[in-house]
């Protein structure tokens, strides 16, 4: 790094900047781009990356919204052809991308009133963001106030957080990462990839059994809702733990013998699945449960019943169930959802899995993990049973909380864009396409 000639970063950024505009452009050549300029590097980064442009055979346009802009920044696009104005009014007639370089990730959330204007002026035109969409919160994903929406954000280095949490994320559009050599700090929030994801799939040894590979439990249904009972079975069913046993009233019961006849019934376990479906039984399922001993994941109806630590469990809860059991608006929790589900990890002393578009896996140390992969598609009637169950068999398995729960959720969402193949799915046909997608990951092994 120190062997870097001034602006060397700068020039990276750019150019890997320059090359994702005309990657999306299809082409250079009688394209038309505007620059939405603000101070500081990541204007610089802009005006650097449009003077690239205008080599090209792009015409190139720098709306100036600071009397600061990066002076080598400026020269340089000057220099290529470029033109700069400081009025919406002077600009020639609609680009074909607008680059969003107003302020960067030093920048604090909301928009200034000219910069509002400027992006009014031009909606519709797909915008390329600089780094991060301009007015969001960088550390936390929050958004107060006006902000760009960007249809693809261009980063350096690595993802911010911004990137992989809500609302924020969802501003972000595309993801495409430049490496320009920056020496990386440890991230306040993780994604898992593939590799890591098969590092931490538990594999059966050469001589396993099936008690060895673990044995998970499953407290689910009732008889207004037995089809969760039949969906958490199946998600726990997936062969990553060696058995599964189901306890519930003997109708429920005989339902899931028939939908899986490799089910058993009440004995030991190494982790309980409580909740799905569990109505007015929820809380006795929750205190037999917790009798046992071992991790738990504590899901939908089990959740209103949570009291005290829960040290080595996983709870799931969406937006709305958090907020019930912190005493928030659902709207406080989806405005804010880093700050709270690691405000409810802490308190009760467990990991927590919020799902949402993008799921949040929080331990109370203050790790946090973000899942980015899933779809749309997911939000359909029994896909958190799905996703409980398959927790828990991680969980029986051997894996750490935290663990369980964020291979789970990565699991769950890879399977659900498996299942899907960009249209609609069931939980039913999701917990089906479990194993399909174990078997893929683990071919590429290596």
């Amino acid at each position: 790094m120190a062997r870097l000639h001034d602006g060397a970063l700068m020039e990276r950024a750019a150019a890997g900047l320059a090359a994702a505009v005309l990657d999306l452009l299809g082409g250079g050549y009688g394209r038309r781009v505007l620059l939405l300029v603000g101070s500081g590097d990541n204007g610089g980064d802009g005006l650097l990356a449009g003077s690239m442009l205008a080599r090209r055979g792009v015409r190139v346009e720098a709306l100036l919204l600071s009397d600061h802009a990066h002076a080598a920044g400026l020269a340089a696009l000057r220099a290529a052809g470029g033109l700069t104005v400081r009025e919406v009014r002077d600009l020639h007639p609609r680009p074909d991308v607008v680059i969003d370089a107003i302020v960067g990730i030093g920048g604090r959330p909301g928009l200034r009133p000219a910069a509002v204007e400027a992006l009014e002026s031009f909606a519709g035109v797909p915008v390329v963001a600089v780094d991060v969409p301009s007015g969001v919160d960088v550390d936390t994903g929050e958004v107060d106030g006006p902000h760009v929406t960007a249809d693809l954000t261009v980063t350096f280095g690595t993802h911010k957080v911004a990137h992989l949490v809500d609302p924020a994320a969802s501003a972000c559009g595309a993801l495409h990462a430049v490496d320009i050599g920056l020496d990386l700090p440890e991230p306040a929030v993780e994604a898992l990839q593939p590799a890591d994801v098969r590092r931490l799939l538990p594999q059966p040894a050469l001589h396993a059994h099936k008690y060895t590979r673990g044995v998970v439990g499953v407290r689910a249904g009732s008889s207004t809702y037995p089809g969760a009972a039949l969906l958490a079975v199946a998600g726990a069913n997936t062969g990553l733990a060696g058995m599964v046993r189901y306890v519930g009233s003997e109708a429920v019961a005989s339902r899931v013998r028939e939908a899986h006849p490799e089910v058993v019934g009440e004995g030991r376990v190494q982790a309980w699945v409580v909740g799905p479906g569990g109505g007015n039984d929820a809380a006795a399922m929750l205190d037999a449960a917790r009798a046992d001993g071992v991790p738990l994941v504590v899901d939908a109806d089990a959740l209103a019943h949570v009291d005290g630590t829960l040290p080595g469990c996983v709870l799931t809860p969406h937006a709305g169930e958090l907020a019930g059991i912190l005493g928030l608006a659902r709207e406080e929790v989806e405005a804010r959802p880093l700050a709270h589900v690691r405000g409810a990890a802490d308190r009760f002393d467990c990991v927590v899995l919020l799902k949402g578009h993008r799921t949040l896996v929080a331990a109370p140390d203050g790790l946090v993990r973000a899942t980015s992969t899933g779809t749309p598609w997911l939000a359909t009637a029994g896909a958190g049973d799905v996703l409980a169950g398959l927790v828990g068999s991680l969980l029986a398995a051997g894996l750490p909380a935290f663990d369980a729960a964020s291979l789970g959720a990565w699991v769950h969402g890879a399977a659900g864009t498996r299942a899907s193949r960009g249209g609609p799915l069931t939980a039913t046909t999701l917990a089906g396409s479990i194993p399909l997608l174990m078997r893929d990951l683990l071919a590429r092994q290596g």
